[in-house]
């Protein structure tokens, strides 16, 4: 499935929830999709449990 069309699935998925259970629900749905985004990722091999809690390096800080 190409990744146009799981947007549009996602989509839909939240204008039906905002529409039938409000911004509440709206908010739910969109949050539980950004976790199984990431529980797929890890599934798949893209991400690593480190690579949200690697410290950057002093050269990458920003002053």
């Amino acid at each position: 499935m190409s990744m146009a069309v799981v947007g549009m699935v996602a989509g839909m998925a939240l204008g039906f929830a905002g529409y039938f259970g409000g911004f509440g629900a709206f908010l739910l749905v969109a949050a539980l999709g950004a976790i199984g985004f990431v529980v797929g990722r890890f599934a798949e091999g893209d991400l690593e449990p480190g690579d949200f809690f690697r410290s950057r390096e002093r050269g990458d800080r920003r002053r």
